[in-house]
């Protein structure tokens, strides 16, 4: 299926890895003009080089989208680069880390355990990032009654996740923006969707080739997800990026203001 996608701009957040990497490749895969941001300029670079090594073309620019400023100066460099940004993906945020592991990123604590100034990193980057990449995009998408934006939440904002509380709200917020804006712009034939994950496995592992420790272990978290159990997987970036092409494109002219689950069943509603 032909998506139309061919040098449309393409603005994807926190572009420089996983998920946020899938979803860049797969635009460019469709000919998509691509802007892929990160916070990491290493990072950006390393995707916007390996789209151009395979013919696309992709501009890397580092910005903090919780920084409104930063925002506004990249949506500019993309109009002057190529032209007004048509399809903007919220992808960017804090991702959680697993229960032990002592790395950066969120969650798993009580929330009473919890302290403010981490509250504060979920809610500036999943709600304000995604209120400042939105408001910076409009103008541009208002004046040529035309645009899609794909803002990628977890299924703990829909459900709730116990020890996963900051995470949750921020992630329900950027719902609840998305529905409102929706109905919105509408009038201006802007469609506003979003897509909800649950676990994705960033190393795609091949279930047959684990030991049986790890197959065990991968097993009990299948039980979660009723496609995994056949396919004896988790989500990959490339299940999502498929999805949020489509959305992206004009093959969804007619859904807006919707939330598609890319959780494997985790959650049915």
């Amino acid at each position: 299926m032909d998506l139309h996608l061919k040098d449309k701009v393409a603005l994807v957040t926190g572009g420089g890895r996983g998920v946020g990497r899938g979803v860049c490749m797969r635009l460019a895969e469709e000919g998509a003009k691509v802007i892929v941001n990160d916070f990491h300029e290493r990072r950006a670079e390393r995707v916007a080089g390996e789209i151009r090594d395979l013919g696309g073309s992709a501009l890397a620019v580092q910005a903090d989208i919780t920084n409104l400023a930063q925002v506004r100066a990249m949506v500019a460099k993309a109009a002057e680069t190529w032209a007004p940004v048509e399809i903007l993906v919220n992808n960017a945020g804090i991702p959680t880390r697993e229960p032990g592991d002592e790395s950066t990123g969120g969650g798993w604590e009580d929330f009473s355990a919890t302290q403010p100034e981490t509250w504060a990193r979920m809610i500036d980057l999943n709600v304000y990032g995604t209120m400042n990449c939105t408001h910076s995009v409009l103008p541009g998408m208002i004046e040529r009654r035309s645009g899609k934006i794909v803002s990628v939440m977890s299924e703990a904002g829909r459900m709730g996740e116990a020890k996963l509380a900051a995470y949750s709200a921020g992630k329900a917020a950027m719902l609840g923006f998305s529905k409102a804006i929706a109905r919105e712009l509408g009038k201006h034939c802007i469609n506003v969707n979003v897509v909800a994950l649950g676990a994705v496995d960033a190393k795609e592992v091949v279930f047959a080739e684990l030991d049986e420790k790890a197959q065990a272990r991968l097993s009990a978290i299948f039980k979660s997800y009723p496609i995994a159990r056949g396919l004896q997987r988790l989500s990959r970036a490339s299940d999502i990026a498929d999805a949020i092409a489509f959305l992206a494109s004009d093959r969804a002219a007619y859904i807006t203001g919707q939330v598609l689950g890319l959780s494997g069943g985790f959650a049915m509603q």
